[in-house]
């Protein structure tokens, strides 16, 4: 990535935290206001303030602080410093077992809102996509083995109708979670409607980095058969090396007839560190080059790369045919919503309780390098991406500050839970031991996280 990327990607993540956080802490300061608790302080970000500004009847204080990773809600409270007698009706300590549990679990629920609205947004708009038809399979692969074929038309995963690759990858992504098959229901060529079985249990599904799934299961997603033709070299790469030039039409690669932009790349990418005759159409004349692709790592698996756009044309009759468009009505929109933001918390459960039993790796964890990455990849591509990524996070937040480790949400809900059934709160002395192992955890959490995503910058 180069220094303008970066910056784009910290902007970009500095944006998201900031928002989120910001809709976070709104969660727990509008409840607790609602609830009669008086909030000294809403601050988005820790340590020194860069903006202060105080307003309303109790001069509450709103602060944007230097540190972009997190933020907290100040509230009156006999436990951090003395209350006058007037205003101990206020204090969140005074407050009863259930309000305290309301204003705890607001932050959460407002980041599952933000996620429901974000989707929204987006169907309300319209998400366009492609067909859910097969391209290329592997083989060998399990999709070969169950018999799937290109140009299937995929009608369902397990029951659930896939109108888009987008809703049949991430309806295969949940299924291989648990099931131990995915059933897709498919039209083939000769329109004729079958069920494929593809049988998962041997693969090692999460047990390492998984960065695709459609890989593993030998499955392509349909391209069009676009003419290999450069649109764009990149400077400083292997192609330029090599001589190549815009608009040349790439005719073999070693000695291999190239018909399509897809046969090229791929030939591309399987070839890292080997140089290979090039021939190409340049101004009615054929040229012959040599050509050595660079080799990148990717999650421990490298791949040729050249440093060339390929010149991308779809006829208007395919792009019909091959395109829809997912959108929906005010009312319509607010249910697939809410069902798009439960599949997903529901998901990420999964995934947490798999690497809590040990069944799925921890190099799964992805850690603020990784997520300021692909904040930048989804703001560059539009804002249709952009929300859809600060929905993720958005549910990942929520899940998280929910789980029952002391310094979360979760921990404190924990604690009230107690207090319920118990009839009095939990000794100052378990909730400082409490904290105590919550520090810990979250940052062998978060060392964990921080490592995966070094590692993948050095791979």
């Amino acid at each position: 990535m180069d220094f303008l990327g970066i910056i784009y990607s910290i902007l970009a993540f500095v944006v998201a935290i900031g928002i989120l956080v910001t809709v976070h802490e709104f969660g727990h300061f509008w409840v607790a206001r609602r609830l009669g608790v008086k909030v000294l302080r809403f601050s988005v970000g820790f340590g020194k303030p860069l903006w202060l500004r105080k307003s309303g009847a109790d001069q509450t204080e709103y602060v944007i602080a230097a540190i972009p990773f997190g933020g907290y809600v100040k509230m009156l409270d006999e436990r951090e410093g003395e209350v006058e007698e007037h205003e101990l009706s206020r204090a969140f300590n005074r407050k009863s077992v259930w309000r305290r549990i309301a204003i705890v679990v607001a932050g959460p629920a407002f980041n599952f809102l933000f996620a429901i609205l974000a989707y929204y947004l987006i169907f309300l708009v319209g998400v366009s996509g492609v067909k859910p038809v097969i391209g290329e399979i592997n083989i060998p692969s399990p999709a070969h083995t169950a018999g799937v074929q290109q140009g299937d038309l995929i009608i369902s995963v397990n029951g659930i109708a896939t109108s888009s690759w987008e809703r049949a990858r991430f309806a295969m992504l949940e299924e291989s979670v648990s099931a131990e098959r995915i059933v897709l229901q498919v039209q083939s060529r000769d329109l004729q409607i079958r069920d494929r079985i593809i049988d998962i249990r041997e693969l090692a599904l999460l047990k390492e980095e998984q960065i695709d799934l459609m890989r593993d299961l030998g499955i392509s997603t349909w391209r069009p058969d676009v003419p290999p033709v450069i649109s764009e070299v990149l400077p400083d790469g292997a192609a330029e090396q090599a001589g190549l030039l815009a608009e040349d039409k790439v005719l073999s690669l070693d000695n291999v007839i190239i018909v399509n932009a897809n046969q090229w790349v791929n030939l591309i990418r399987a070839n890292p560190g080997k140089e290979m005759a090039l021939r190409v159409l340049r101004d009615g004349e054929e040229v012959e080059l040599a050509l050595t692709p660079r080799s990148r790592t990717e999650a421990g698996e490298s791949y040729g790369y050249i440093g060339v756009r390929n010149r991308i044309e779809i006829p208007e009759s395919v792009r019909r045919e091959m395109m829809v468009t997912e959108r929906y009505g005010p009312l319509q929109g607010i249910a697939e919503a809410a069902d798009k933001t439960w599949r997903m918390t529901w998901l990420t459960l999964r995934v947490l309780g798999k690497l809590v039993t040990g069944d799925a790796s921890v190099r799964n964890l992805s850690g603020p390098i990784t997520i300021a990455h692909y904040a930048g990849v989804s703001a560059r591509i539009g804002l249709e991406p952009f929300f859809g990524f600060l929905a993720i996070i958005s549910i990942s937040l929520g899940v998280l500050n929910l789980l029952p480790v002391p310094m979360l949400d979760g921990g404190h809900l924990l604690y009230y839970l107690i207090e319920v059934f118990k009839g009095s709160p939990v000794s100052e002395q378990t909730e400082i031991i409490g904290q105590k192992i919550g520090i810990m955890l979250l940052f062998g959490l978060m060392s964990i996280a921080i490592y995966n995503d070094l590692l993948r910058l050095v791979e």
